[in-house]
């Protein structure tokens, strides 16, 4: 039996929950104007995502999603602000923040694999009005990202020329980014997949050399050695780590992109909780160790690197830096090569997680409708639309400067992946008292997280500390921008708490409905696009056991060992 279907589905839909999604009736209506017909290619608002995304996909696509201008830019601001110790404690302590959440909703992703994500559990398990919140405001977060990664491409390519001011630059980058997701899933799965492999290939050999230059393994070239963690490791002690926090949740911002894609991708039960299990490796080679390395070999007082609340232009990344120190000044032009070729699979990333998110919103009735048609390759081009206007903010670089809108955008979705991720926790806790209630088994999950219950209330403790720490942080600067501060590590929950509030009065008022604050737990769906029926997942886990065990005597452990690395690579 099957129970993958679309996340918008309708009631009728959730009566006929034995169908496959091949199978499944949609809305067939046309669209609103023949032109908008021809533009939308015979497309359909009810047709189910296609699921075109492979493991190997999966695999990659939180690492192209995270690695970007947070890695390779903002960092050089992290360990300017709080001294090399401070910026690695930071990061230490966001990832293993970042690492509960995605355990808590794998957990959830895993069962119910749908393109809405924590924005439809939220609603299911929580209250529509925290799904309308979750939804909008991770929307705004991607879209936002997108002008800070065209900021950080233009940076880029001003270090062979300057000829070109940063909203030229801007348009040259986000056409080819744009054209890859009109393709079709599959096409941007495959150019996220290479994309992604390119950064980290750039990591990698990143920690090597820094490593081996700061002992001093360079000729003629000497490594500063522990100096810098010797020398005021942690600048402005506990306010610059808590100063550092912002910089570490925008680099973070991501690894939740797993479970977006979960609603296209193939045998999501057995991919999603693949991939969740190896974010615990991303997130100490791509972040911790790439935070050490930049803190062992660069200064705080570094002039390349340069202040998050300093209004001139962004500096160079210190990735470049390191290598310079290193003594392969010449291979600067290929770092910055690499460099742009990660922030456009960032940017590539962006518009994916944007553009699903509004089409899951509008299928749940919570945007315009006109954002949930996709074309007959399965691509939601209004959604993609509307995240091209948004990209064009860059153009505000022209009148008030690349460094000052780097930073905004920088603090606006840096705080509302805190605020996604508190919540996503806080959704688990629903979801696990529902699960129970409703006489559900958890063995029947295709993936448990660890430590039962408790680990998302260790995610929420966890975060409201970081981001009521942030908030005291920003009273200690001595810039004389104290009102601007606060303002910055305030704004995104300002804009959350608008969209909750906004959305009830908009149901009591206008929709003359009244919202429940809390969606009762018996009536709390876990059927519609699961994975499985209630009290089917052990026969369907023994059925891939028994699976498995006969490939491996067909293959035997090696062959069995060379497939697995084969589907991973390839």
């Amino acid at each position: 039996m099957s129970y993958l279907i679309d996340a918008g589905a309708d009631s009728a839909e959730k009566d006929s929950l034995d169908r496959s999604p091949s199978s499944q009736s949609v809305d067939n209506k046309q669209p609103p104007t023949k032109a908008l017909h021809k533009l939308l290619g015979q497309g359909n608002s009810r047709a189910p995502l296609p699921r075109t995304l492979q493991p190997r996909h999966l695999s990659f696509v939180a690492i192209g999603g995270t690695i970007g201008t947070g890695i390779f830019f903002s960092l050089g601001s992290v360990v300017a602000t709080g001294g090399a110790g401070g910026a690695l404690v930071a990061y230490i302590l966001v990832g293993i923040f970042c690492f509960a959440v995605v355990l808590t909703l794998g957990e959830m992703a895993s069962l119910i694999p749908v393109s809405g994500a924590f924005s439809t559990f939220g609603s299911r398990f929580v209250s529509p009005a925290l799904g309308f919140t979750l939804g909008w405001s991770y929307w705004l977060q991607w879209s936002f990202s997108i002008p800070s990664e065209l900021i950080a491409a233009s940076i880029i390519l001003s270090y062979w020329t300057d000829k070109l001011k940063t909203w030229q630059w801007s348009l040259i980058i986000i056409m080819p980014v744009f054209a890859f997701n009109c393709l079709g899933t599959r096409v941007w799965g495959e150019s996220e997949y290479w994309l992604a492999l390119i950064k980290v290939i750039m990591i990698v050999l990143f920690i090597i050399v820094g490593l081996i230059y700061d002992w001093g393994g360079v000729i003629g070239h000497p490594g500063p050695g522990l100096s810098n963690f010797r020398d005021g490791p942690f600048f402005d002690g506990f306010s610059g780590v808590a100063k550092s926090f912002t910089f570490a949740f925008y680099s973070y911002g991501g690894v939740e992109l797993v479970a977006l894609a979960a609603g296209e991708s193939a045998n999501p039960h057995k991919s999603i909780p693949r991939a969740i299990k190896a974010t615990f490796i991303r997130i100490v080679l791509f972040y911790v160790l790439t935070v050490l390395v930049v803190g062992l070999c660069v200064n705080r007082n570094d002039p390349s690197l340069f202040s998050a609340y300093d209004n001139s232009d962004v500096a160079a990344s210190p990735i470049t830096t390191v290598f310079r120190q290193a003594g392969f000044g010449a291979a600067v032009h290929v770092v910055n090569t690499v460099l742009l070729t990660a922030v456009l699979s960032a940017t590539n990333s962006c518009f994916y997680a944007s553009s699903r998110m509004m089409t899951a919103l509008a299928r749940e009735n919570k945007a315009p409708a006109i954002m949930g048609w996709t074309t007959k390759r399965g691509v939601p081009l209004p959604a993609l639309l509307l995240t091209l206007f948004i990209s064009f903010l860059t153009f505000l670089t022209s009148a008030i400067g690349s460094g000052t809108t780097f930073t905004w955008l920088l603090s606006i979705t840096g705080i509302l992946s805190l605020v996604t991720w508190i919540s996503i926790a806080a959704i688990n806790l629903r979801f696990r008292a529902a699960f129970k209630a409703q006489g559900r088994d958890v063995s029947d999950l295709p993936y448990r997280a660890p430590l039962g219950p408790f680990l998302p209330i260790v995610a929420i403790v966890l975060g409201a500390a970081m981001f009521g720490a942030q908030g005291w942080a920003a009273t200690t600067y001595e810039d004389g921008k104290m009102a601007q501060d606060l303002v910055a590590v305030y704004i995104g929950l300002v804009y959350f708490i608008i969209l909750f509030v906004g959305y009830c009065l908009w149901h009591k008022f206008w929709i003359k409905s009244e919202l429940p604050l809390l969606v009762p737990l018996l009536e709390c769906d876990f059927d519609t696009g699961a994975v499985w029926g209630a009290g089917e997942g052990q026969s369907v886990k023994a059925q891939d056991d028994e699976e498995k065990r006969l490939l491996k005597v067909e293959k035997g452990h090696l062959g069995y060992a060379w497939l697995k690395v084969r589907e991973s690579v390839w």
